[in-house]
């Protein structure tokens, strides 16, 4: 789409000027450690930013490098991970940890076809790493990006995500690649902009299934027993079914998700989690 160059010049600072006064002061906004940025960028998939901020310090604390993350066991990352929800992202940071020892010599890759090679590593988490750890000229569009985007350039009208990446790409201020996306992320983070999003969520509201009756929790009840022991197969199957009055072949079909997933092991007649 045709943007004049003074139309973005006005809007860049008008988004600089709003972030002068807004920014947040985030722990991984103080590192420029790619392993650091990783974490954190897969930890905020999907999880608000307030959840994170305690479990990102403990994490860090926890394995503070990747070769440290890499040689941890399986089993302690999941349970360093309890109550984060989506206990893949856990099981795809030590997978992507081990990679980078095995296939790149402990050091991360600078450019973004080998970082989307990764384990769980997509395209946008990809950027992130370059863009702030290496500061690198490239537009990333997350959620609040796509919002602001959508809201100042096309009154709200949803576009393609080719689109979408192409006014990144034009709006981009070259050599604020950093401090442009912080400022672009907490200006789409804001509470005002959120407004909009309210009569969307209402109506999907009654469409979707609560929590407490979705594949989510009941996988998570799983993993928060075996975080605390391995089980035999039929106590497991027991336990679940006195606790949440369901059949067994409801809790049989979790299981074999989750060891599918590589998030639990099946060996003989126990149930544990991966070593």
């Amino acid at each position: 789409m045709p943007l004049s160059k003074k139309y973005i010049q006005s809007f860049q600072q008008m988004i600089f000027d709003w972030w002068k006064a807004n920014k947040r002061d985030l722990p991984w906004r103080h590192t420029f450690d790619p392993y650091k940025i990783m974490v954190s960028e897969v930890m905020l998939q999907q999880t608000q930013v307030e959840r994170v901020l305690t479990r990102y310090i403990e994490f860090i604390e926890a394995y503070p490098t990747v070769h440290l993350l890499a040689r941890a066991k399986t089993s302690d990352v999941l349970r360093l991970w309890k109550g984060m929800g989506y206990n893949r992202r856990a099981l795809y940071l030590k997978q992507t940890a081990q990679a980078i020892l095995e296939l790149h010599n402990g050091i991360f890759p600078v450019s973004e076809e080998a970082l989307v090679r990764l384990p769980g590593i997509g395209r946008y988490t990809a950027r992130a790493i370059l863009v702030f750890s290496f500061k690198k000229d490239m537009a990333m569009v997350d959620t609040n990006i796509r919002k602001i985007i959508t809201n100042f350039f096309f009154q709200d009208q949803k576009q393609p995500e080719k689109v979408i990446q192409e006014v990144a790409d034009k709006i981009l201020p070259r050599g604020k690649s950093w401090e442009w996306h912080q400022a672009m992320m907490d200006f789409g983070a804001d509470s005002q902009l959120k407004i909009k999003d309210q009569k969307s969520k209402i109506k999907k509201k009654n469409k979707s299934i609560p929590f407490y009756q979705s594949n989510r929790f009941y996988r998570g009840r799983i993993m928060d027993l075996l975080r605390e022991k391995k089980y035999e197969h039929e106590t497991l199957l027991e336990e679940l079914v006195k606790t949440f009055k369901k059949p067994k072949s409801f809790f049989e079909e979790r299981i074999a998700s989750l060891v599918k997933d590589g998030l639990a092991v099946q060996k003989e007649k126990f149930i544990r989690l991966p070593s």
